[in-house]
């Protein structure tokens, strides 16, 4: 049998693989853990911060510098406002991604599960934490707005497997 590549001394259809094909190690699960998982969910908050935070300091740059002629001012004023709100949403949305992913990391090496338990405990944590300067009121709407914001999340992630049930139910 010849081979069918003329640039190869191997047959090409021997190098087709069904499936991925990892290096891990003996033991170790296919799937991302939570901790692995962490590094992707700061670095995407910060770079989504920025790029939010960027589009509303040039909103509000053009709104501030609105009757100012077009000239090296009003472009420095305007550039500084796309800084200053990037870092600022950057460093917001980085920071609630630090403190979201180590409580869920700490939650899933204590209760020893992975499941949307931790996701939305992680995410009420977090709330009450970052909002815990504004006394017992900031507290209690923190841990709200990250149990909500959590818990649409589980819903959504889980949304077929809910789907699937109601319906075997119905039958």
């Amino acid at each position: 049998m010849n081979p069918l590549s003329p640039y190869l001394n191997v047959d090409p259809r021997y190098l087709v693989q069904d499936t991925d094909e990892f290096i891990l190690p003996t033991g170790a699960n296919k799937t991302r853990g939570r901790f692995e998982l962490a590094f992707f969910t700061i670095g995407g908050c910060c770079m989504t911060g920025a790029a939010f935070g960027a589009m509303n300091g040039l909103r509000l740059g053009l709104k501030e510098t609105q009757s100012m002629a077009w000239s090296k001012p009003r472009n420095v004023q305007i550039l500084n406002m796309v800084t200053r709100q990037g870092a600022l949403w950057a460093n917001t949305l980085g920071s609630l991604a630090l403190l979201y992913s180590a409580f869920g990391v700490i939650i899933e090496k204590t209760r020893g599960a992975e499941d949307d338990l931790n996701t939305v405990a992680a995410g009420t944590m977090t709330g009450m934490l970052y909002k815990c300067t504004g006394g017992l009121r900031g507290i209690a709407r923190g841990g709200l707005a990250g149990l909500t914001l959590t818990s649409l999340y589980a819903l959504y992630n889980n949304w077929e497997h809910m789907k699937g049930s109601l319906l075997q139910q119905s039958l």
